[in-house]
């Protein structure tokens, strides 16, 4: 195939790359509820290239496993933002640790990070699937419905065969959505975005190396091969030239569903590596740069999608080369640009206009553009270390804080976090090395034999030319942002978390042990903290260990306030005055005392006393017998939105991970 026109683009594209694990919000690293120290199956949903041994369980909502029952389990649910970009950012640290190192001038090696995020509309429980019936309404949940699933199987997929006809092709999708599509299995991207891969020819432009990539069913390379991924080994519905490359050339658009399962695209939310990049990456984001595809019909009965991955090619193909925009909604009840207009002037956060989302057709939107992307420095760590970055005095597990998504539609979304950590050597330039400089042994060679002696004694370097540009990621569980109320507006949201699972540092490795995100917090007090954790009741690695304190294999977490840091005796709650001047916006019945039973309690107990949320029946004052060691509280507690009337620190423990000499599970909450 011709490389793209001038292959600028391709020059410049990053490979995304060494072992990252997502502590907050918890990465699964494919997992999902296993029991067992490894994960089942490392192609469950995307291709982490991380060790087995990472990631956390999808969390459970009561005492007991989900099981099979998709309502029993737990996702996590934040609040977003609100419409004024200065004053309604909804916070969230998102916490990682990366093997190889990364940030500084003195970097052993070339880096990056990319942050990303895809979200659809929620729903009800009504529209998570629940079998695999025929009729459209079941197949259209399967095949869109983003979701951890029940399973540990990958979702099935019939690949496309050489010289394949419109008929062959509609028969063979409809395959892939009637009989192939699981309800039980978790779903990320779409397979109507991973054919698009699977018959797209690969960028003939990318530097490879010395690696032979393997033709695809369809007879020629695809972009399902790639230098590290040559043989297309598929993981979920992921697309491995995607994947490997950012930003990527293509757009990323799941589905062409505006209604009841609208997806965005993946959304940039943040490069992090070197700044003098920065000003290419946000030129080049999906989120604000139009990205073109080749469209061989928009019938439904015949491919809608071609093989060319350039202009000439594709009218070559008999196709059209249709511009697509990205967006973050499309607010299909507005119907008029004058309508549109009314919902920009509605706040200040994201940019709205009237206009085609694709250059075929004229049809228009009322649609949210993605926010530009974030770019900034790497958090520095140290190579060969899956630890802390940052100095003496603020060492922490790399960090980005972020703010969650406002959607002006007003509806809750699920959304998926990516993060994937980017590596490649210096030996040779990889934003100017291109496939003209492939099978070039004096540009880089697999494992090379040196003559550094100059007497003829060879030395053998360790160089995968497979790895020395390589992709790891991570990817959280599906979380669900909430609209705000209307006691919100004009607020900050800080979300107050728990990372970790059950075990010690070496079991619980390369995950973490119990620890709170952020543990330190310094807010005003006109700012909101939404307080909320999620646990798994089968994180007990069979027999790799699960010390821990109360029932093996389970995760619990409360919150008490204490008198000092280097203490571990909690307050009773008579005497934990910090919370007298506070109230819940969750909750606004609830006394201060009565948040402070369900913190204490992991909303074992809801509340000291009746409230519009809490029933009688689960208060303290009627309800008893609660394990003193947390173990018939739920594992996942949704908490409370705090407002606070007055200034104050709190000191705040968990009275069954904080074992002292073990681990301690402390934080401190500061308002001005």
């Amino acid at each position: 195939m011709r490389a793209l026109q001038g292959a600028i683009l391709l020059v410049y594209c990053t490979l995304v790359i060494g072992d990252v694990y997502m502590h907050n919000p918890r990465g699964s690293n494919n997992r999902l509820d296993e029991d067992t120290a490894n994960r089942k199956n490392n192609n469950r949903l995307f291709d982490s290239q991380n060790n087995n041994k990472g990631g956390y369980n999808t969390g459970d909502r009561f005492t007991s496993e989900g099981g099979s029952r998709p309502e029993r389990f737990y996702s996590m649910q934040y609040y977003g933002s609100g419409a004024s970009s200065s004053r309604e950012g909804s916070k969230l640290m998102v916490e990682w640790t990366n093997q190889h190192g990364c940030g500084s001038d003195e970097s052993k090696l070339l880096c990056n990070i990319v942050v990303q995020y895809m979200c659809q509309s929620n729903g009800t429980h009504d529209d998570y699937p629940r079998g695999n019936g025929g009729s459209s309404n079941d197949v259209e949940e399967r095949t869109l419905y983003m979701r951890d699933g029940t399973s540990t199987d990958t979702q099935k997929y019939s690949e496309p065969r050489k010289g394949e006809s419109d008929r062959s092709y509609n028969s063979r999708m409809e395959k892939n959505y009637e009989d192939n599509s699981d309800y039980k299995e978790g779903l990320h991207e779409t397979v109507y975005w991973y054919d698009q891969c699977r018959y797209r020819e690969a960028n003939g432009g990318l530097f490879t190396a010395d690696q032979d990539l393997d033709k695809d069913s369809v007879g020629y390379i695809t972009a399902s091969r790639t230098r590290q991924n040559n043989e297309g080994d598929r993981s979920g519905y992921e697309c491995p030239e995607e994947r490997d490359y950012f930003p990527y050339w293509q757009p990323t658009l799941q589905s062409e569903n505006l209604d009841r399962f609208q997806r965005t695209p993946w959304i940039d939310l943040a490069w992090l590596g070197d700044k003098t990049k920065c000003n290419y990456i946000k030129q080049n984001s999906f989120n604000r740069r139009s990205k073109w595809r080749c469209v061989l019909s928009r019938d439904s009965d015949e491919r809608p999608y071609g093989r060319a991955i350039n202009e000439k090619d594709c009218d070559d193909e008999g196709g059209k080369w249709v511009e697509f925009k990205s967006f973050l909604e499309v607010l299909t009840d507005v119907t008029s640009e004058s309508a549109c207009r009314a919902e920009q002037r509605k706040g200040t956060r994201n940019k709205i206009f009237w206009t085609q989302l694709r250059s075929d057709s004229s049809k228009e939107y009322c649609v949210v553009q993605a926010p530009e992307i974030k770019c900034d420095e790497a958090p520095w760590t140290r190579v060969n270390h899956l630890g802390n970055s940052g100095d003496s005095k603020s060492a922490d597990s790399s960090r980005l804080e972020v703010e969650l998504p406002y959607f002006p539609s007003g509806e809750a979304k699920r959304c998926t976090l990516r993060l994937r950590y980017n590596i490649t050597t210096a030996d040779y330039d990889p934003w100017t090395t291109d496939s003209s400089s492939n099978d070039d042994d004096d540009v880089i060679e697999n494992n090379p034999e040196v003559d550094v002696l100059e007497n003829g004694d060879e030395l053998q370097l360790a160089l995968n030319t497979a790895q020395t540009g390589r992709t790891f990621q991570d990817r959280s569980h599906v979380f669900v942002v909430l609209p705000r109320t209307s006691e919100m507006a004009s607020k900050k949201i800080y979300n107050l978390n728990v990372r970790g699972k059950r075990g010690n540092i070496v079991q619980t490795f390369p995950a973490v042990e119990y620890d709170f995100v952020p543990d330190k917090l310094e807010i005003s007090r006109s700012d909101l903290v939404h307080v909320q954790w999620t646990g798994s009741n089968s994180h007990d690695n069979k027999n790799d260990g699960d010390d821990g304190q109360g029932k093996g294999g389970t995760d619990r977490h409360n919150m008490l306030q204490f008198k000092s840091l280097d203490e571990n005796y909690p307050l009773k709650i008579s005497q934990a005055k910090f919370w007298d001047g506070v109230r819940s916006l969750t909750d606004p019945d609830a006394t201060g005392e009565d948040i402070a039973v369900g913190l204490a309690t992991s909303g074992y107990y809801c509340a000291k006393r009746e409230t519009g949320k809490c029933p009688s029946k689960l208060t303290s004052s009627r309800k008893r017998n609660l394990d003193d060691e947390l173990d018939n509280a739920p594992a996942s507690y949704f908490g409370h939105v705090l407002k606070f009337s007055k200034s104050g620190t709190l000191l705040y423990m968990c009275s069954r991970n904080n074992n002292f000499s073990n681990r301690s599970q402390k934080g401190k909450l500061i308002v001005k």
